[in-house]
This record gives C-alpha cells, sequence and structure tokens, in this order.
C-alpha cells in the first residue's frame, strides 16, 4: 500500500470506528478485552458481594438466636440452680462434718487429726446418719433456697450489666458478688445449725464433748434464740461474706471464661460432659485456693481461745473458781442448767462451708475480729505458708463442689430447655 493510500485511510470518518489498520485493531482488540473484564468482573462481584452480605446476615441471626439461647428464663436457671447446688452441698457434707470436727476439737491432744482416721472414727463411733451426715436438714434447709436466691440475683444482674454495655468479665464478677450477698441472708443462719449440729454429733454423745447438746435442728434454733437471742443465728456473718463474695465472684468469672474459650474450642454451645466438669471444677478449685488466705484467717478469728473460755474448761471438768465469801454471806444460787449450757455453747468455731484450714497446734491467737489484722498478723508469724494452711482440701473441697453443681445446672438447664416450664402464648420460652 502506497503512502497516499495509508494517508487517505487515516483521514476518512470509518478509521475512527472500523479496525482498518494493525495499529486500530490492536487497539481494538485491548479495548474489548478491558470491556469484557470490567463486565465479567462485574458480574462474578456482585454475587460475591451478595454471598457475603447473606453471609453476614446469617451470622449475625445466629449471634442473636445464641444469646437468646444463653437466656433461659429466670425460673429455669433458679430451679436448676437450687438443685444443682444442693446436690454439690449434700455430696461434700460428711467432708465438711470432719473438719468441723477437727476445727472445734477441744481435746488435747486433738481426737480428729488426719482426714482419714477422723473418717473412720466417726464412722464407726456414731454412724452416718448422726455421725458424718450429723445437721444435713438445716443444710438442705439453707443451701436450696440459698442457691435458687443466688442464681436467680446472678442471672439478673449479669444480664442487666451486659446489656448496660459493662464489660463481660466485670459482670460476671459483680454478679457472683450480688448473689453471694443476696442469699448469704438465708445461708448463714442456716450454717450456724448445721455447723453446732455436725460438732455435737447425735444427742448425748458419749463420743465427743462439743459443749452443744439439742436434740433437734428446731430444739437447736428454739434454744439459740431463747438463751442467745436472733443475732446468734448470724454469728460470724461479717467473717463469711469477706471469704464467700470472692470467692462467689472469682468462681462464676473463671466459669463463664472458661465456658466462652471451651465454646470457641468445640465450635458449639453444647461443650460435652468433659469439658463441663472441667469448667466447673477447675472454676471451683482456682477461686478456693485464690481465697484461701480469707478461709485462714475466717477459721483462726472463729476458733481463738479467749480467756472467758477457761471458765468454761473448768466448769466441764468439774471444777468451780468460786472467790472468798465472808461469813454471814448466803451462797448465792446456783445457775440455772440452762444457764451453764447458754454459756457453753458460745463457742468460737466456724459458721459456714468450706472451712478446710485447720489451725495447727501451737498457732498464735490472734485477738482481733478484724480480718486484715489477721491477715497482717498471720504473715509476720507464719509467712505466705500461714496464709495457705489447708489450700489442699480447700481445692478438693471448692473443686469437687463447684463440678457437681454446675454440671448438674448445665444439664437441668437443656432439659428444661426441651421441656419448658414458663411459656409465652405463642409457646416460646419466656427470658
Amino acid at each position: 500500500m502506497s503512502l497516499a493510500s495509508r494517508i487517505q485511510n487515516l483521514l476518512t470518518p470509518n478509521s475512527s470506528g472500523t479496525p482498518t489498520s494493525e495499529s486500530t485493531g490492536t487497539s481494538g482488540d485491548v479495548a474489548f478485552e478491558e470491556e469484557h473484564a470490567v463486565g465479567h468482573g462485574t458480574g462474578i462481584a456482585e454475587p460475591r458481594s451478595r454471598h457475603r452480605g447473606h453471609r453476614a446476615q446469617n451470622m449475625a441471626d445466629e449471634e442473636i438466636g445464641e444469646a437468646e439461647e444463653s437466656r433461659p428464663p429466670y425460673l429455669h436457671c433458679m430451679l436448676a440452680g437450687g438443685i444443682g447446688g444442693t446436690t454439690g452441698d449434700l455430696l461434700m457434707h460428711s467432708l465438711d462434718t470432719v473438719k468441723t470436727r477437727q476445727q472445734g476439737d477441744p481435746h488435747i491432744p486433738p481426737k480428729y487429726t488426719s482426714m482419714s482416721t477422723s473418717y473412720a472414727t466417726i464412722l464407726r463411733q456414731e454412724g452416718i446418719r448422726r455421725g458424718l451426715y450429723g445437721g444435713v436438714f438445716p443444710a438442705f434447709l439453707g443451701s436450696f433456697p440459698g442457691t435458687i436466691i443466688f442464681f436467680g440475683t446472678y442471672e439478673y444482674s449479669k444480664r442487666h450489666l451486659l446489656d448496660a454495655g459493662v464489660n463481660a468479665p466485670m459482670a460476671y464478677l459483680a454478679g457472683g458478688f450480688l448473689a453471694d450477698f443476696a442469699a448469704s441472708f438465708v445461708y448463714v443462719p442456716s450454717e450456724v445449725l448445721k455447723t453446732r449440729l455436725q460438732l455435737q454429733g447425735r444427742y448425748n454423745n458419749p463420743f465427743f464433748q462439743s459443749g452443744y447438746n439439742y436434740r433437734s435442728t428446731l430444739d437447736a434454733t428454739r434454744t439459740i434464740i431463747r438463751q442467745e437471742g436472733v443475732s446468734a443465728l448470724f454469728y460470724g456473718y461479717k467473717a463469711t461474706i469477706f471469704r464467700d463474695l470472692p470467692f462467689s465472684a472469682l468462681q462464676f468469672a473463671f466459669y463463664e471464661q472458661g465456658r466462652t474459650w471451651a465454646k470457641e474450642w468445640v465450635g458449639h454451645k453444647n461443650i460435652g460432659l468433659p469439658l463441663e466438669i472441667l469448667t466447673g471444677a477447675a472454676a471451683g478449685g482456682l477461686a478456693g485456693v485464690i481465697t484461701c488466705p480469707l478461709d485462714v484467717v475466717k477459721t483462726r478469728i472463729q476458733t481463738q481461745l479467749h480467756p472467758t473460755d477457761e471458765p468454761v474448761a473448768a466448769e466441764a471438768k468439774g471444777e468451780e473458781r468460786r472467790p472468798s465469801r465472808p461469813k454471814g454471806v448466803p451462797e448465792p444460787a446456783a445457775r440455772p442448767q440452762s444457764a451453764v449450757r447458754a454459756h457453753r455453747q458460745t463457742r468460737l468455731i466456724s459458721t459456714s462451708s468450706p472451712s478446710t484450714a485447720t489451725p495447727r497446734r501451737g498457732a498464735m491467737n490472734l485477738d482481733t475480729s478484724s480480718a486484715l489484722t489477721g491477715l497482717r498478723l498471720i504473715y509476720k508469724a507464719e509467712g505466705i505458708a500461714g496464709w495457705f494452711r489447708g489450700v489442699g482440701p480447700r481445692f478438693v473441697w471448692t473443686g469437687v463442689q463447684s463440678g457437681t453443681m454446675l454440671v448438674l445446672y448445665q444439664a437441668l438447664l437443656r432439659q428444661l430447655e426441651a421441656h419448658p416450664l414458663v411459656a409465652t402464648q405463642d409457646g416460646s420460652p419466656v427470658v
């Protein structure tokens, strides 16, 4: 093609739209490929964006559904918690009885030393019902309503704190703290009755002189109120909540976080029985270890000896300390036996389980009712080891009790979810 022909083709109108040359053909091919690529890319991007939108919506729906499923009706939580907590307490009652005997043993040398020999001695001499399971009735009367109140308060406070935007771990801590405080007004009086009956054993017990001698739970209640006042049922209340409130707060904070990790690892809300046992037992055991110093100081304060206890010991041995009396002054009337018994029954022992810190023989007398002062005195005299005396039994007690309670709690919640007790008109459970 001559030079004139090429110039003519460039100047004609067809040259802008018709691929009449190699350059225009190449440009057209590139433009076509770009246009095809853009069109092809747009066709794929739209379905992908729609797919991502549906996936995000499904994930949001799943999160909402899981959140709703994790909030069963309050009635379900209270019943499941009451049954689970009471079962755990009753399962560990015999261990608690042995520890109470060890803490309140007035004999020198002590009659109850190691855990195994104490179990064997109480079982052989006093049996199961009046021995190892002495005080089980007041324990049940306090445990069931106490745990019902606990779980109801915990779920209510936890949900409202989370809805208010409070950080989850703080909501769990605060929920456990408030729940134990609400339940303390029920379980502390029952613990006083339970502990005295545990220490006493059977009525007119010939094997162990505890200073208490009640015919039954009702007789113990009447005697305490008549001779010591209603306030005696709340003896040790401050020391009890000083230990139990931090324990419950840590226990449920660890438990909730452990379940969250277990769900992420399993990929499902039902984590299975082995992980249920592990999370529940680990939460209770770890909280028990951390609060062991509070348990030690509580036990030491409530079991310390006072000078006012000496006349009681003398009376128990048949000795009387009578001051000299001038001639002609009549002998005072003997104190009624009920007054003597009331004085004997005013003894400082642990009034809340699990108190597993048995004071060692020769331990210093704290001579204080302040827990903080007691902690400082124990640290100066015995060091860190004094704070964690009895940490092994406490770890076992709290771990087994917590694992039993929380495993039953989750199992009963699943049963109640399948067969709800509370439902709306459309049949959906009430949250």
